[in-house]
């Protein structure tokens, strides 16, 4: 185990993760790649935790004030679910 504290970023991921509408977003991701449908409230924020370190190749979210790599690709995984909720909440305007 690493002695890294976590930071921003982590405190960031770990809010990301309780995040009930970016699991939504992991819900609906998985359901576009996987071409099965996936429902809503499935990914738990240990899933999310899961995905995050997974995708970033880390063994804790804590590494990702420490590793380059690994917050640039966080940083797109948060900027894709800013896109995504965007896309969200302009629908949801337009059928109101």
């Amino acid at each position: 185990m690493s002695d890294n504290k976590g930071g921003h970023l982590a405190r960031s991921a770990a809010m990301l993760c309780q995040n009930p509408e970016f699991r939504r977003y992991l819900d609906r991701a998985q359901s576009h790649k996987g071409g099965v449908h996936i429902p809503d409230g499935t990914h738990s924020e240990e899933d999310a935790r899961d995905l995050i370190v997974t995708a970033c190749n880390i063994a804790s979210r804590a590494e990702l004030d420490h590793n380059v790599q690994a917050a640039t690709k966080f940083r797109q995984i948060k900027a894709h679910f800013n896109r995504w909720k965007a896309r969200q909440d302009r629908r949801e305007e337009a059928t109101q």
